[in-house]
């Protein structure tokens, strides 16, 4: 592999909750309740460290977690690079699963909201490939400036960059064209359908794909059950559809497709099969509850 994959994004604990059936407002409803590591950022570094990449992952956490979550990554071939917060506690998620496998998400995001530049210094960038960046990092000053110095840097340094826009909600709350602007020239965009329409007003991955490659290198557009496509400014030049499986959890499943694809293409993998990697990875992520590898959730 070419250099290795640093990961800037966050970490949660993932509360993940699986109703019986409807939730009943202002009543009771059975459940499946389950606390899991989790967090974008983290789940991309996680996926990627199970894929046998060289992998370091940037982020900031509660102080009194900070050892513990040391310990966690690196005991996944993960390399830690976090800072501790002394005011806020790490970041929680409650994720609440419907039968059909689509989430509904509340989120806390702690530690993460105060990532700042001390967090990210220029060193981070050394035997680095690619840095590849949560798109919750933009949606706060403080962390999106952190995220911002970065990018100018591995940019300075040729180093290839990529962005995940990672919720439709804070898309729509901070504006899809100051997210483009915060964001473009970027080398990679990994996004689902849902986030592509936000940040283009189109609907259809072909128009997505072409308008978003204006603003970025290669566009990846993630369908689910129909796959995803790869192309830009020129529209699609890969498309390929995903196995038909169980879906149990669909948390997790794009930053799967995210390591599957980046491992692929720098380990030399023409687009396509990047693509397929992708896809694949994606496709074994919705088949267990959580956002990390069965084997290490």
């Amino acid at each position: 592999m070419s250099g290795r994959v640093l990961v800037v994004g966050d970490v949660m604990t993932d509360v993940i909750v699986v109703p019986e059936g409807p939730v009943v407002k202002g009543s009771d409803r059975r459940a499946a309740v389950r606390s899991r590591p989790g967090g974008s950022g983290a789940n991309q570094a996680v996926w990627l460290g199970a894929m046998g990449a060289p992998v370091v992952f940037a982020a900031r956490v509660g102080a009194s977690d900070k050892a513990m979550y040391e310990t966690y990554f690196r005991g996944l071939g993960v390399v830690p690079v976090l800072a501790g917060d002394a005011a806020q506690p790490s970041g929680v998620l409650v994720t609440i699963v419907d039968p059909d496998g689509e989430r509904s998400f509340l989120t806390d995001r702690g530690a993460n909201l105060n990532l700042c530049p001390d967090d990210l210094p220029e060193s981070l960038l050394d035997d680095i490939g690619m840095v590849m960046v949560s798109g919750y990092s933009f949606f706060a000053p403080g962390p999106r400036l952190a995220v911002q110095g970065l990018f100018a840097a591995a940019r300075a340094r040729g180093i290839a960059v990529a962005v995940d826009p990672a919720s439709v909600g804070f898309l729509v709350e901070v504006g899809a064209t100051n997210f483009l602007d915060w964001t473009s020239g970027a080398d990679f965009i990994f996004a689902n359908e849902s986030e592509a329409e936000a940040l283009t007003g189109l609907a259809g991955h072909q128009a997505q794909m072409r308008v978003l490659g204006e603003r970025f290198g290669t566009v990846l557009i993630k369908r689910g059950r129909l796959g995803a496509a790869l192309g830009g400014r020129d529209g699609i030049r890969a498309e390929l559809p995903a196995p038909q499986v169980s879906v149990v959890d669909s948390t997790g499943a794009g930053d799967a497709f995210a390591a599957g694809f980046i491992v692929a293409h720098l380990n030399g993998a023409d687009e396509a099969t990047a693509l397929a990697r992708g896809i694949a990875a994606g496709a074994k992520a919705v088949q267990s509850i959580g956002g990390q590898p069965a084997a290490v959730g």
